[in-house]
């Protein structure tokens, strides 16, 4: 009997997101058997279904209701608990965005199965499920293995498979959701986009960008006038942000930008899977760091094990002097 993988698609409501592709790559690479069903929520996005059922889908389950037409907790979980109870899936692949982290717990909690959170990998057996996680700041890699109540719930990170790109045959099995916006616990507001300062490293064809091990703000120049000498733009790490050494739209990975300039330069940073989902599809990548274990220099075409602090400015001043 072929085992039943389902995946939870997100769309803005004009399209779908690259995310819900990478969810459909999983899990067709999960089980050669699997049968797999998108499920789809919100109001007037009968194209999207179709798109999901020709584009990687076997069948597509179309959640349609007015209360569905923005993001809740209890709207989603109303409208997706029933349907799992009844078709009882083996496995179910959730972005682990911010809709995700949110979802995905709550599911798990309602229905009493085990969660996976944060997976780059997924392989399902016939009596278990083996996920593959970062640790550590992306310094390890865990492989846990789950048995027990299904179906198993696993968030997938961003950038962790490439978006599927293949053809299907689904069908699209529309479910009306009745309930009312009003009659849900949480309500849908409004959706604010953050001041900013006009910055879009998605179109710099150089990036440098800086991490944890620049140490404190006020070496940030160092990378800055790196950046600068390049023709480039300055970038950063999540924990960069984190403590406010930089504005949020300077940060890259699945939490940030996703980049992918002809040059890129990572300063300090280790290479937790956050980030490198956001570059890994750089032209060219320089990784310099002191620590030889580092996962940047995974990816990199050229790493460099060293002091920052002494190999930064000895590239600026290069850069300089060819200009002039």
């Amino acid at each position: 009997m072929p085992q039943k993988v389902y995946i939870l698609a997100e769309h803005s409501g004009q399209s779908l997101k690259d995310t819900t592709f990478e969810l459909l790559s999983v899990a067709h690479q999960c089980s050669k058997s699997a049968s797999i069903t998108a499920i789809i929520l919100g109001e007037d996005i009968a194209d999207l279904a179709k798109e999901l059922a020709a584009k990687g889908a076997s069948e597509v389950l179309y959640l349609k209701g007015p209360a569905l037409s923005a993001y809740t907790s209890d709207g989603y979980l109303q409208a997706i608990r029933p349907i799992l109870n009844e078709e009882a899936p083996d496995l179910v692949l959730i972005s682990n965005s911010p809709n995700g982290w949110d979802i995905a717990p709550l599911l798990a909690g309602h229905l009493n199965v085990p969660l996976a959170s944060g997976c780059s990998q997924v392989s399902l057996a016939d009596d278990k499920a083996l996920f593959e996680r970062k640790a550590f700041n992306g310094k390890f890699s865990h492989k846990v293995s789950i048995q027990g109540h299904r179906p198993f719930i696993a968030t997938i990170e961003r950038g962790a498979a490439i978006p599927y790109e293949g053809s299907s045959s689904g069908a699209v099995r529309t479910i009306p959701f009745s309930t009312e916006a009003g009659q849900l616990r949480s309500k849908f507001i409004a959706t604010k986009k953050g001041e900013t300062t006009g910055l879009d490293l998605t179109q710099t064809p150089v990036i440098v960008a800086g991490g944890r091990g620049i140490g404190s703000p006020d070496k940030l120049d160092v990378v800055r006038e790196l950046a600068t000498a390049l023709g480039g733009q300055l970038g950063a790490s999540r924990a960069v942000t984190d403590a406010g050494w930089l504005p949020h739209e300077h940060q890259i990975g699945s939490s940030g930008v996703t980049v992918s300039p002809k040059l890129y330069v990572a300063c300090g940073i280790s290479g937790a899977i956050q980030h490198i989902v956001g570059m890994k599809n750089s032209g060219y990548i320089i990784a310099i760091n002191k620590d030889a274990d580092a996962p940047i220099f995974n990816i990199a075409d050229i790493g460099v094990v060293a002091d920052l602090f002494e190999i930064v400015p000895a590239l600026t001043k290069a850069a300089n002097q060819t200009k002039q």
